[in-house]
């Protein structure tokens, strides 16, 4: 579905990601994994057209697409909801989900029920104003707000950062049940351990570079791997 080949990102003579190659595959969940400074976001904002890319090409459906900006992308079905879970504090949480389907056209009342029945919490603060939700209410309506684009392509940044161990088991259980619906998901992730265990494939950045790709399911189960890359 996305197929990223030899993509260079820089910061002035700071070079963040390192003529990197992936192939993130349809219906799947697939995780970039690494430490902080890694280069996962600056990947992920590279796909989104947030960040120019100094070398390589980025093809979506077998369609060349780092040449077009960002809100071409998302119109294609290519959305990026980024970490620090960023929502319209001054809007009502219904009011931030109309708002992530600004891209679309006709009904929109099938991807309410579709939140609602991901995230139930939302429905019941429907009303109440974003900036009042607790940290990980703010992040399910991240997450929905993404979701009422209809996206193909959903990536998420960081979605269990600073939730409650209770919280991150319910996040990734969410992310699970929105793959069974047909998006692909490309999931950035400190917590390693956890998002191998709802992902199919796994991609380890250090410095910039992929160093280490291969089924989640193997890189759980090998011992050096999980010493050496994932802290365990």
């Amino acid at each position: 579905m996305l197929e990223i080949k030899s993509i260079t990102v820089q910061y002035g003579p700071v070079i963040a990601v390192k003529e990197i190659s992936m192939d993130i595959r349809q219906k799947g969940i697939t995780v970039l994994l690494g430490a902080n400074g890694a280069g996962k976001t600056s990947t992920l904002m590279a796909i989104a057209g947030l960040n120019d890319l100094s070398h390589g090409s980025i093809f979506f459906e077998g369609k060349r697409i780092d040449r077009l900006p960002a809100y071409e992308r998302v119109r294609k079905g290519i959305v990026l909801c980024p970490e620090s879970r960023l929502v319209f504090q001054k809007m009502t949480v219904m009011e931030n989900l109309k708002a992530g389907a600004y891209t679309r056209k006709g009904g929109i009342s099938g991807e309410f029920d579709l939140v609602f029945s991901i995230f139930p919490k939302l429905k019941d603060r429907a009303k109440q104003l974003a900036g009042t939700l607790s940290g990980g209410e703010r992040q399910m309506l991240a997450i929905a707000r993404a979701l009422m684009s209809k996206p193909k392509l959903l990536m998420l940044d960081e979605p269990s950062m600073g939730l409650a161990p209770n919280l991150v088991v319910e996040m990734m259980a969410a992310i699970k049940q929105i793959n069974e619906t047909g998006v692909t998901v490309l999931l950035v992730e400190q917590n390693a351990f956890s998002a191998l265990k709802i992902a199919d494939y796994a991609y380890v950045l250090q410095t910039g570079k992929v160093v280490l790709e291969g089924s989640a399911e193997d890189l759980l189960q090998d011992k050096t791997i999980v010493e050496q890359y994932l802290g365990g």
